[in-house]
């Protein structure tokens, strides 16, 4: 009980905490652009999320197999991941204002090309035109997140990462209300989406052409040096053992994200809409997940929050595949908010191993992510056909038991310059 009131109190600190940080970086001239980085981030991961949601109905429209749907799926993820690193370090290099823009218009024309698409091959190419995408958004406007967040590291890449966490949740709901009832050519109606992230864009590109026309600011960008808080040495071992717990994240988070509504539809007999809607419960739980995992690390630190949130998945990624229908989704929100606040933790804690590098820590991480994501889908569509969706379930549940590598990377201290909420 004790124990129960004092975690409560912590938890209220922190939220009282988060909240006068809002409202001192409320102030600044840059919060309108962090507001609108985090719609951007959320209309973006909306899009790219109903290519998912739309699968028991694109494999019902073109009888598709399982391991069809994984490689659609990897043909995805692999657009949206061997490109971020690529993107990141080129404007790194070469700052460009129309990046954003970019992005959005490969992602599109792929959900155009999406929603008309009569067989695979042209499915395979819209879908890597929406990861294409992605891969430009991502590590682009993470990098200018930073730049605008004077200092607030930590809050700015909350404000970021809850905007895509919020539309990878709504992006299913939408699909079961609108596209569902209908049919797959009413995809056609998210380019209002699209003309949404346009909208909120212009106001992202004005502050970054401004910010750019500053000469300082931009050989700031270009050539800024800040020591590293490791050797090169011990950092690239640091980052491989990132990289594993990246691995373990994003297999269970594939087994979920992928085939979670045929896991429901075949084990309890659901309906695609009310499978839709237990999705979007899991993915909703990744929002509170982000909003919450980001400020505690901090305050108590980066590592605590990765340990805690990979490992403290394993019970309930572990109970899920033995539960009734109410019960599995109660672990998978549990298992999605544990789970979800380890990536602003891990993003931030890389940065800080590579405080000149922003653009390309966060295309190698956000890739390596969409990476692993891609070909665990698609090796797992393959373990489904053959062997049956339960007992994919059954393996992927003990994925998180990789957290404890954990204890092998260090205590970051604090950047000098930055802020802690």
């Amino acid at each position: 009980m004790v124990v129960g009131v004092g975690i409560f109190c912590n938890f209220v600190g922190v939220m009282e905490n988060i909240v006068s940080k809002v409202k001192i970086i409320a102030r600044e001239n840059t919060f309108p652009v962090l507001l609108a980085l985090c719609a951007v981030h959320g209309f973006n991961d909306l899009l790219q999320s109903v290519v998912s949601a739309v699968y028991p109905m694109l494999k019902d429209d073109l009888s598709l197999t399982f391991s069809q749907i994984g490689l659609i799926t990897l043909v995805y993820q692999i657009a949206a991941s061997v490109f971020q690193p690529v993107v990141g370090y080129l404007f790194d290099k070469q700052p460009f204002v129309g990046s954003l823009p970019m992005g959005m218009i490969f992602t599109t024309i792929g959900i155009v090309l999406f929603a008309y698409s009569m067989n695979i091959t042209t499915v395979i190419v819209s879908v890597f035109l929406v990861g294409m995408g992605s891969s430009t958004l991502h590590p682009e406007a993470s990098r200018i997140t930073s730049l605008a967040s004077h200092g607030r590291r930590g809050l700015a890449q909350s404000i970021f990462q809850v905007g895509g966490n919020l539309g990878t949740s709504v992006g299913p709901l939408l699909v079961a209300l609108i596209v569902a009832p209908h049919g797959r050519h009413y995809i056609i109606w998210f380019l209002l989406v699209s003309a949404m992230a346009f909208y909120s864009m212009r106001r992202i590109c004005r502050w970054y052409s401004s910010y750019l026309a500053d000469d300082s600011n931009r050989k700031n960008i270009v050539a800024r040096h800040k020591k590293m808080p490791l050797s090169m040495g011990r950092t690239v071992f640091v980052i491989g053992v990132i990289m594993v717990l990246i691995f373990s994240k994003y297999i269970y988070m594939a087994s979920l994200t992928n085939y979670y509504t045929f896991y429901l539809i075949e084990q309890f007999g659901v309906s695609i809409k009310m499978s839709q809607i237990y999705l979007f419960v899991f993915l909703v739980a990744t929002v509170a997940g982000t909003l919450v995992g980001g400020p505690i690390g901090d305050r108590y630190g980066r590592k605590p929050v990765i340990w805690a949130s990979i490992l403290g998945t394993a019970p309930f990624s572990l109970a899920l595949p033995h539960c009734g229908l109410a019960m599995t989704v109660v672990l998978s929100f549990c298992a999605g908010f544990m789970l979800s606040s380890a990536f602003p933790a891990i993003l931030l804690y890389s940065q800080e191993l590579l405080p000149n590098k922003l653009g390309l820590v966060s295309g190698l991480f956000f890739g390596f992510a969409f990476g692993v994501a891609g070909i665990a889908a698609a090796i797992l569509g393959d373990y489904i056909d053959m062997y049956g969706i339960k007992a994919v379930y059954d393996a992927c549940a003990y994925m998180p038991l990789l957290g404890i590598v954990v204890c092998l990377i260090p205590n970051l201290k604090k950047l000098p310059g930055e802020e802690t909420i």
